[in-house]
Formats: C-alpha cells, sequence, structure tokens
C-alpha cells in the first residue's frame, strides 16, 4: 500500500489556483512501488513502470508500399516508356529469392520484401503489359519512390514507450509490432469508495419522500474505473462516526486511497470530517474553483483521502481537476495535457477575478461553419442534467472577469477529463 505520512498534505497557505493545487500535489505523492507483467491483451490503460526498447527495427525490412512492379531505380526511363521482361512475382511473407538481373522487373505486392537489385516500385495501375507479357514502365518515377525502407518508421534500439506511460491502444499495436508480448506496468492503485448519509439511500431501495438516491458514489466509480484502478465499493455509511472511523480504518489496511463526497464541512452534521479526524489527519485545501468548494484532503494509517463536494456538478469538477492528477501520481503516470480547443462562446458571463470557473456548454456549428459553445441554461451544482445535456466544460482563468457572446473562449470536452 501507499504509506504517506500523516502531514503529507499540510498546507496553511492562501487560497491557491487550480494549478498551483495540482503542483503541491503531485509532489507530495509518491508511485507505488509493486509491479508486474502484463499481456499486451490487459495492457490498455495501465501504467508503464519501465522504458520499452525498440528490440528491432520498424519495418524489420525493406519492402514494398504499393501493390507494382519493383525495378532498380538506376535503370528507370527517363524520357519515354520502356519495356521490362518480368523475373518473377512475390506477395508479403514470401522470401525475395535470387538477385533480379538488370532491365527486369518483379510483380510485387505490398508489405514484400524488395528483391536485391531493386528499390524502387511503379504503382500496378501507373504500368500495362504488351502482347509479350512485359511491364510498359512510364518515365518520371523518382529512384526509390514507393518503398518502405528497413527502420523507416523506428529504429533497433530506440527508447519507444517512456515509464509513467498510460498504454493505450496505439501503443499496444506498437508493443506486438515489435514482437513483445508483454510488458512491465505498476500495479493498479487500490481505492475504496463510499457515500455518507441517512438522507440517501441505494438506487434500487425503497426511498422515503425526503431521501435521494445515490449518484455521487456511481459517478465516482465510474471515473476511476477509466482511470485503471482497481475500486473497492463501500457502499452507504450511515450517520455513525464510531462505525465510520472502524470503516475508515480497515479500508486504509488495503487501499492506497479513500474517496467519498459530502460530509466533510464544518458543520454538525459533517460526521466523516470527525471521524477521519479520529482516526486519521484532515485538512481543508482552499482551492480558487467553481463549481467546488474547498477540498478534504487526510491521510489514515498511510492511505490518502480526498472529501469531495457533495454537489454532484462540484464533485465532477474537482474530481477531474484535483483528485484524477492526484490518483495519477499515485499509479506513477504522467499527467496528460487536458488540451483545450478554442471556440467561440455563444454567452455573455460575469465571474470574479482570482478564481478559475468551469462553464457547462454545450458546441454546436454555426452559420459560418465554425464551432460555439452554448451555455447551459441554469446555473446550480446539483444539477446533473447540466452534465448529460453538454458535452464538455469552458475554462475561464482566474485574471477573466467575463466574456461576451462572440469572444474566443476555451472549451474542455468532457472525453478529456475522463
Amino acid at each position: 500500500m501507499a504509506q504517506l505520512s500523516d502531514d503529507c498534505f499540510a498546507f496553511g497557505g492562501p487560497l491557491k489556483s487550480v494549478d498551483e493545487t495540482v503542483a503541491l500535489l503531485t509532489s507530495r505523492l509518491e508511485a507505488v512501488e509493486e509491479t508486474e507483467t502484463v499481456s499486451l491483451g490487459s495492457a490498455d490503460g495501465r501504467v508503464l513502470a519501465e522504458d520499452v526498447m525498440a528490440p528491432l527495427a520498424l519495418p524489420p525490412f525493406t519492402n514494398s508500399a504499393v501493390d507494382g512492379y519493383a525495378v532498380s531505380g538506376a535503370n528507370l526511363p527517363q524520357t519515354g516508356e520502356r519495356a521490362y521482361p518480368l523475373a518473377g512475382r512475390l506477395e508479403a511473407g514470401m522470401a525475395p529469392g535470387s538477385p533480379v538481373p538488370e532491365g527486369r522487373v518483379v510483380r510485387i505486392f505490398t508489405g514484400a520484401a524488395m528483391p536485391e537489385g531493386t528499390d524502387t516500385v511503379f504503382m500496378q495501375e501507373d504500368v500495362r503489359l504488351d502482347e509479350t507479357g512485359r511491364a510498359i514502365l512510364p518515365p518520371g518515377l523518382k529512384q526509390g519512390a514507393n518503398v518502405r525502407p528497413a527502420g523507416e518508421d523506428i529504429a533497433a534500439g530506440k527508447t519507444v514507450l517512456r515509464a509513467g506511460h498510460r498504454m493505450r491502444p496505439q501503443d499496444v499495436a506498437l508493443a506486438a509490432a515489435m514482437g513483445l508480448s508483454e510488458v512491465t506496468v505498476r500495479r493498479r492503485i487500490r481505492v475504496a469508495v463510499f457515500s455518507t448519509g441517512n438522507e440517501i439511500v441505494a438506487p434500487g431501495r425503497q426511498r422515503s419522500p425526503t431521501q435521494l438516491f445515490d449518484s455521487n458514489r456511481f459517478m465516482l466509480i465510474a471515473m476511476l474505473g477509466r482511470l485503471g484502478c482497481h475500486v473497492t465499493d463501500l457502499g452507504i455509511l450511515r450517520d455513525d462516526p464510531d462505525a465510520i472511523a472502524d470503516s475508515l480504518l480497515t479500508a486504509a489496511t488495503a487501499h492506497d486511497m479513500i474517496l467519498t463526497s459530502g460530509g466533510v464541512s464544518t458543520g454538525e452534521a459533517d460526521y466523516v470530517k470527525q471521524s477521519v479526524e479520529q482516526v486519521g489527519s484532515l485538512v481543508f485545501w482552499r482551492v480558487a474553483i467553481k463549481p467546488g468548494r474547498p477540498v478534504a484532503m487526510g491521510v489514515i494509517r498511510g492511505a490518502a483521502f480526498i472529501g469531495l463536494p457533495g454537489n454532484p456538478v462540484a464533485s465532477f469538477v474537482t474530481f477531474a481537476h484535483i483528485a484524477r492528477p492526484a490518483i495519477l501520481a499515485l499509479a506513477g503516470a504522467q499527467l496528460p495535457p487536458q488540451l483545450p480547443i478554442s471556440v467561440r462562446a455563444a454567452f455573455s458571463y460575469r465571474k470574479k477575478k482570482g478564481r478559475r470557473e468551469y462553464v457547462r456548454a454545450s458546441l454546436r456549428r454555426a452559420e459560418d461553419g465554425s464551432y460555439e459553445a452554448v451555455k447551459f441554461p441554469r446555473e446550480g451544482a446539483g444539477l446533473l442534467s447540466s452534465l448529460v445535456e453538454t458535452d464538455g466544460l469552458v475554462e475561464l482563468d482566474e485574471e477573466c472577469t467575463g466574456i461576451e457572446a462572440g469572444q474566443t473562449v476555451s472549451f474542455i470536452a468532457y472525453s478529456n477529463l475522463i
């Protein structure tokens, strides 16, 4: 398990920006040390524990990039068509055989190894055969055309994937193309998730008129799953500080992180706060972010604790921008850039200087063909529909005090956040 010091998250400074918060978090969290070897079929989404070097060049041999006719570049037609007798036929996977004599061509197919004595390929649609079966090649082709040289893509011995990289399908394909059948990765981060409160009930259970169905827990579990975490669902813990404290201690012995939403403010009924302070340490990181509130950070027997706001939108936004970087740091993964895109705002908006705000918006194609962001018509951090019916978040930085319709803004799609 990750073993954090009790004062790992201690911080008494002023309000922090999102960027400063992420930098502090990631600098204070050390990646889990345990590693394992997994097959390529199980490697997608896993974090590499060591660099991957290319054991061979790609492609490993010089081959044809097209279906056509292979010829020596020193013997190309210059001013007019020229007829060449055929010296053989090569399909992908066949041995190239004997060297091709001067003045002859070989019928060759995409991916087939170039035979000795050839270095150029004419595309089949540019070639015709005469009545004797000779290939008539046109002038104008440059030597080396339509050929993939050995090592053109990757040189043998090159570092192709770095430690800390989260494997993607294209990375799996690259490893397979180099003949690798497995890679060494960090073990999955183990995260325990629970909800608290007598006012919530699990979906499928009987709900009283004054209760709500628990939704945040399922959202967080889904987001953690997309990060490749091994998630334990602790369900709903009722408003009993001692019972919550016991559950926290048990979870801390088998998990790297405990994640929850709500119940960590300073009110009398915020039982999670009391319980964390009873069995561990707890601090509030005052982050200049909206929607969102101070995020509770703590340590329980060496395991990290993160308490997110209880409102669904605030929980979603703070998970994406604060909890997610912390989880990736524990996993030993590099934090990927969010890559916002520039779009035109189709709304006006006012905000306070000094905090970063995320406005829920949908994208639509304007009459001039450009994309513009349309703000969700209602405010409120408790509106799940505002996440479901939009495409992403318009990011307004700390210095911004407002925007006008028609102004260019930064838009982050949900696909870049989860």
